[in-house]
């Protein structure tokens, strides 16, 4: 199985820059074909990137969504044919279209065995604004269509300019993974993860508490003695409404079933509907188990604001309060620190840990509980 991974992005975005960075610290011992299509005679990256010793077919006809659309599937099979690689590079040309070269790799896909692995836009934080404006139906087709949005020079914004470029990119897709960290502080490897999907901190705090959950209820006889509590929720029926927030008015669920994630376009923040909003219990017998994602709703953030040690732990103390936050059981995060450093924290109740991690992709925050105060988690944790 051969994967392709698409790095879309407008001109001088920094696509070169993050493949190459890609090649050295993330797939040094894969075997690599990168598809080049330069938009113009010359293919000027080519000589630069063959130091990494890897092949490189460059089309410089015309640009891969337009007149090579046609030839697209001729020429990915004589990459797989002749170099047989796990993994095939394509960096279009930066005017082109992501939705269309996707569609070109589709089509060229038949009877071969590849896999469309990932679709990223590489997007220049400091003319995000201005490149919507001016080239909109080229520059917003990249964004729409990307799982992952990259952003580069990031470094040079402010916090509260860097927050209104993630808003605006939310206006156009709400779903995408946006890595806002600098990249010189950033493992090559740890932006591969991201792209491919690798790490999801709320699945992995959701399957910590599933397990807990199914540890706690299925591995012992519910008798007539049993003092377990199980049965002693407290409420029978369980109804989760959430509202969306900010300026777009955008409802964000969370269905347990179908992993789905919506990303609110100004606040970030996910809200979770769990299998139509109501969940009904039946507590007649002691034969019924209840699952985590029948009980549990989770509340996330995903936000480049920086904290310090400071903040986070009197944050974490006040998840202590029942009546203020819901009962909270699990919560673990990750953010850029005051000091330049990034802050990792985990807590349980009446228990927490802050420390000193490496740089993330993007900072993340997840709570797990029951009846939680979405609201009031908004309120402690946006800056």
């Amino acid at each position: 199985m051969t994967k392709i991974d698409i790095f879309s992005g407008f001109l001088g975005a920094g696509k070169t820059t993050l493949i190459s960075k890609l090649l050295k610290e993330a797939l040094a011992d894969t075997k690599v074909v990168l598809i080049e299509n330069e938009f113009g005679e010359i293919g000027i990256d080519g000589g630069f990137l063959q130091e990494s010793s890897i092949e490189i077919k460059e089309m410089n006809s015309g640009c891969i969504c337009c007149s090579l659309v046609g030839d697209f599937g001729t020429s990915l099979k004589e990459v797989l044919d002749t170099y047989t690689p796990e993994r095939i590079l394509i960096e279009p040309s930066g005017v082109g279209k992501l939705s269309d070269v996707m569609k070109a790799v589709q089509d060229a896909m038949t009877d071969r065995d590849v896999r469309l692995n990932s679709a990223v836009a590489v997007v220049d934080a400091c003319k995000c604004k201005m490149y919507i404006k001016n080239f909109g139906e080229f520059f917003v087709n990249q964004i729409e269509h990307a799982g992952t949005i990259v952003l580069s020079r990031t470094d040079k914004l402010s916090e509260e300019k860097l927050s209104a470029c993630v808003a605006l990119i939310r206006e156009y897709n709400a779903k995408a993974t946006i890595i806002t960290t600098p990249w010189d502080a950033l493992e090559g490897k740890d932006i591969l993860e991201t792209i491919e999907g690798a790490k999801d901190l709320e699945a992995e705090l959701m399957r910590e508490v599933m397990k807990m959950q199914e540890e706690h209820h299925h591995h012992h006889d519910h008798g007539p003695d049993c003092t377990c509590g199980c049965h002693d929720h407290g409420h029978e029926e369980h109804e989760h409404h959430h509202d969306g927030h900010g300026g777009h008015g955008h409802e964000h669920h969370h269905d347990h079933e179908e992993h789905e994630h919506h990303h609110d376009c100004e606040e970030h923040e996910r809200h979770h509907d769990h299998e139509g909003h109501a969940h009904h219990h039946d507590h007649e017998g002691h034969g019924h188990h209840h699952h985590a994602d029948e009980v549990f709703t989770s509340w996330g953030l995903e936000t480049p604001a920086v904290y310090t040690k400071e903040e986070i732990s009197h944050i974490l103390a006040e998840l202590d309060r029942e009546e203020a936050c819901g009962l909270v059981l699990r919560a673990k995060g990750m953010v850029p620190g005051a000091d330049g450093g990034w802050i990792y924290f985990d807590y349980v109740p009446e228990e927490s840990n802050v420390r000193d991690g490496k740089p993330g992709v993007t900072g993340k925050i997840c709570v797990i509980g029951s009846k939680l105060k979405e609201e009031k988690l908004g309120e402690l944790f946006k800056k």
